[in-house]
């Protein structure tokens, strides 16, 4: 006869009540201050992240803003030098590309020819938001005038222009 198979074990039923299992809970030793080390590694990472993006989303903004000024001042001193100098040129080349559209350069000089000549000019602080600069003029005759620049920025070169004079 062949040996006969071993029945399957049965379970002992389970603890009744007042039973005590082998440990009162799961070993907690340093659980707490690993996690909290932990956490603050990793919210120290992520303030060391933001903070340096936004330290260099601030300061390109900031030097942005200071290069539209200087490029915006500079390309209005140009255009008034060459007004006072009768260098019509140079004033025409720091126009905007609309302007020159709607002027060709011979017009352009014949009317500013026409205009009263500019003795002496200060040139402003620029309007970033605007983009506009205001102008105190001078005229050859002792009258005197505030003007405002209009500024765009070219859309090849992202240089500031003048676009228009009030």
């Amino acid at each position: 006869m062949p040996p006969t198979p071993p029945e399957p074990q049965v379970p002992a039923p389970p603890a009744g009540p007042g039973v005590v299992p082998p440990f009162a809970a799961p070993p907690t030793e340093g659980r707490g201050a690993r996690l909290w080390l932990g956490l603050g590694a990793g919210a120290l990472a992520v303030l060391i992240c933001c903070g340096g993006g936004g330290t260099a989303v601030v300061g390109l903004a900031v030097s942005n803003v200071q290069a539209v000024r200087e490029q915006g001042r500079s390309v209005t001193d140009d255009y008034y030098r060459g007004l006072a100098e009768r260098k019509y040129d140079q004033s025409y080349d720091a126009l905007c590309d609309d302007a020159q559209r709607r002027e060709s350069r011979q017009e352009f000089e014949r009317r500013v020819a026409a205009e009263p000549q500019i003795d002496s000019y200060r040139v402003g602080d620029v309007d970033t938001v605007n983009l506009t600069v205001p102008v105190s003029v001078t005229f050859s005759g002792g009258d005197r005038g505030d003007q405002e620049v209009t500024l765009a920025p070219d859309e090849q070169t992202g240089a500031m222009e003048v676009c228009g004079v009030s």
